[in-house]
């Protein structure tokens, strides 16, 4: 999976989307404007590609790459806190959002966002934050499943994030390699509660640039005990494994970029993102 760079497909763009090697691609705000020139360019990706996969953030709150012409969400901490005191008002909101942004994404010729986030909120990941859904496991799980009802009704496919959780630490991995102390039964008793409950419901998942040293050395996202012993053997998931992006700080110690990418796809990941960086993209490609 691969990003380009504005509002329009350059050359380069085209040459890069129609390498065999490519299958999807991500947007970011830097390739929006308003719902018509999204969906403009998604038909033009798709000339190129007929079958390219096209992904974004789309979470609510403050990750929310579509804002001009679309609903504004809000962050899903708003739905943990009406929980609290109304669960079914809280579920059915929830459910309502899921639906609304997929129609809203969908619309516009995208296929899906990698959306829901399951980690959930310690108090301590400034970059996780709001974006959880709860602090208590089972209310997240509560919520998530009805965010994951409404996207599905609208067609989308669900990708929850960022496993086995990424709530429980201070650092964020988009600029470090984040370490989580924990032991193992400390982790499966706290952030690997959604993820077990709600494997078997969601279509894709994204580990963590987190390293869980008491566990396993390696990040959860190059990890074979993480993908293929926890998530597909004990918690029986059978989706998609899409790794985070390649670029962030917390993948590289891993090594080179190709490095990462073999890594990566060895440990259990079926798709790599490397994003923000096209020498990198057409270094793995050549």
């Amino acid at each position: 999976m691969v990003d380009v760079g504005g509002l329009g497909l350059t050359a380069e763009d085209r040459e890069v989307l129609a390498h065999p090697l490519v299958g999807s691609v991500i947007l970011f705000s830097r390739n929006v404007d308003t719902p018509e020139q999204i969906r403009a360019l998604t038909d033009d990706m798709r000339a190129v590609r007929p079958n390219l996969l096209i992904a974004v953030d789309q979470e609510g709150g403050r990750v929310q790459r579509f804002r001009e012409g679309f609903t504004r969400l809000p962050a899903m901490r708003g739905f943990g806190h009406q929980y609290d005191s109304d669960p079914a008002a809280a579920l059915a909101a929830a459910r309502a959002c899921g639906e609304l942004m997929a129609r809203e994404v969908r619309a516009v010729g995208v296929d899906f966002s990698f959306a829901p986030v399951l980690d959930l909120d310690a108090g301590v990941s400034g970059v996780i934050g709001d974006r959880a859904f709860h602090s208590r496991p089972e209310p997240a799980i509560a919520l998530v499943r009805a965010f994951m009802q409404g996207m599905k009704a609208a067609g989308m496919m669900t990708i929850g994030k960022h496993f086995p959780g990424h709530g429980s630490v201070a650092a964020d991995s988009h600029l470090a390699l984040p370490v989580d102390d924990r032991s193992w039964a400390e982790i499966e008793a706290y952030d690997l509660r959604p993820f077990a409950a709600l494997a078997a419901e969601l279509d894709g998942i994204m580990p963590a640039h987190v390293v869980y040293p008491q566990v396993d050395p390696l990040p959860a996202g190059f990890s074979p005990f993480w993908l293929r012993t926890v998530l597909r053997e004990r918690l029986g998931f059978k989706g998609v494994i899409f790794s985070d992006d390649l670029c962030m700080e917390g993948a590289v110690g891993v090594g080179p970029m190709r490095e990462r990418v073999d890594v990566a796809l060895e440990a259990g990941c079926d798709v790599v993102l490397i994003c923000n960086n096209r020498a990198e993209v057409l270094c793995v490609l050549n």
